[in-house]
């Protein structure tokens, strides 16, 4: 007999792995990353209102400013919203490739474990450019890679002052990188509930669910 990890003996739920990939650089300080907090506080509340999307939401975040995990992989409800601190600067590839590697560990997990898991996403909010020097296209060809091969969905977002430019080249194709309106991170985090919700009622392996309209963003030429 398999004696699982208690995570999942508890547990046994479908999986809706999703990575929030933020950016903690000094140039958040202030009101960016006030609004950031709070939206992460409002992306747990919301996906708590529906009882099946909490138990199989599967949240981590990384943030980078330098590159760090916040906080590991957890069902919604058992996520603690981070106080995140501004500093440093943008090592968007160092950060993308960390993030890359966790979602691998953790599909290992959930497999050894007999889960059946939702293509996982990985949600980037950045501010800035990469740092001189960071393997971002590098880090750009893995994650358009492990898109086209159906491993994840990549979603970039834009806050005043990010290189959209450079924002379009990491994002896959079919999915251009949005600009958020203002510091409107409330409006972002429900959207991003109310698609995790409708994800996890879904069917494991299943197409792309549909998605709820963008009102917090808007993609830029």
């Amino acid at each position: 007999m398999i004696v699982g990890q208690p995570e999942f003996v508890e547990n046994p739920e479908n999986r809706c792995p999703v990575i929030l990939l933020v950016d903690t650089s000094g140039s958040m300080a202030g009101a960016p990353i006030d609004a950031l907090n709070e939206g992460l506080k409002t992306f747990r509340e919301a996906v708590l209102q529906d009882e099946q999307a909490a138990l199989r939401v599967d949240v981590a975040v990384v943030s980078f400013g330098p590159v760090e995990l916040v906080q590991d992989f957890v069902t919604i409800d058992q996520m603690i919203p981070p106080n995140l601190v501004a500093n440093g600067l943008s090592p968007i590839g160092e950060a993308i490739s960390f993030a890359l590697d966790l979602l691998e560990t953790r599909k290992v997990t959930y497999r050894n474990n007999g889960i059946q898991y939702y293509r996982p996403w990985v949600f980037l909010i950045t501010d800035g450019a990469p740092n001189p020097g960071s393997p971002w296209l590098q880090a750009a060809q893995r994650l358009q890679d492990a898109e086209n091969q159906r491993k994840l969905s990549f979603f970039a977002v834009g806050v005043q002052g990010a290189d959209m430019n450079t924002l379009s080249q990491i994002a896959p194709p079919m999915r251009p990188p949005l600009m958020l309106n203002g510091l409107d991170f409330r409006s972002m985090f429900l959207w991003l509930s109310d698609s995790m919700v409708r994800v996890s009622t879904s069917t494991v392996g299943g197409d792309m669910v549909a998605l709820p309209p963008v009102g917090w963003g808007q993609i830029t030429t």
